[in-house]
Parts: structure tokens; C-alpha cells; sequence
């Protein structure tokens, strides 16, 4: 089995692990990205049920390899009753367009993916 068999996907409407992507182009060429888990359908973000990390990545047009635009670690899973919101926001320039990708992953449901094309 590969690990690229373990990857879900779904419709981030109906299911709470898909990571949710949206951008915005702030300048030409200058994307601001966002990417959460549970925006519809919350997330319970527990210590026993809770999201990892969301990653973040980019496809330029014509190019086939993925290239890592940001990494998101959330670590209040419940501490002193702090917890963490799996939503991130960064920023990323490229004179291409292309398309975003974002994996997240949850401590029982593993692996999930979604993408957005950058138009």
C-alpha cells in the first residue's frame, strides 16, 4: 500500500475534515491563502479528537511537482482549556497561476485533501 492511498477527499460542505482552501490575489502575483478545517461543520478539536497540522501547496502551470507554501501546526488540543481553530493564513507570490493543494490530517481520520485552481 502507498501512503497516497490513505489520502480522503469530500465535499467540504458535508464532511468536517476536508481542509477548506480560499486565496485572494493582493497584489499581481501576490496570493494570500487560507486554509481551515471545519468552517461548515465544526471540527470538535479535543484532546483525543483534534486536527494535527494543515499543509499548504502550490502547482505553477507547466510544472508537475508540488512546491510547499506553508505548514501549520496546531498544538492546543484542550490544555488549561486553550484550543486550537485549524485555520491558517499566509502568503505566497508567483508570476504563475496554478493550482493550490492542502492536506490535513486528523489524529483518528488520518489523511485529507482538497484543491483550488488560482485563476
Amino acid at each position: 500500500m502507498l501512503l497516497t492511498q490513505t489520502v480522503q477527499s469530500g465535499d467540504w460542505k458535508n464532511e468536517k475534515h476536508v481542509p477548506e482552501l480560499e486565496y485572494k490575489e493582493l497584489d499581481e502575483g501576490k496570493y494570500e491563502v487560507s486554509a481551515a478545517v471545519g468552517t461548515e461543520i465544526e471540527h470538535p478539536n479535543t484532546l483525543e479528537h483534534h486536527i494535527v497540522w494543515i499543509k499548504v501547496f502550490f502547482i505553477p502551470e507547466g510544472s508537475k511537482l508540488p512546491i510547499e507554501v506553508a505548514d501549520y501546526n496546531f498544538s492546543a488540543h484542550g490544555e488549561s482549556e486553550v484550543y486550537s481553530v485549524p485555520k491558517a493564513v499566509g502568503e505566497f507570490k508567483s508570476e504563475k497561476k496554478g493550482t493550490l493543494f492542502a492536506l490535513s490530517y486528523c489524529n483518528i481520520h488520518g489523511l485529507w485533501e482538497n484543491s483550488l485552481e488560482i485563476k
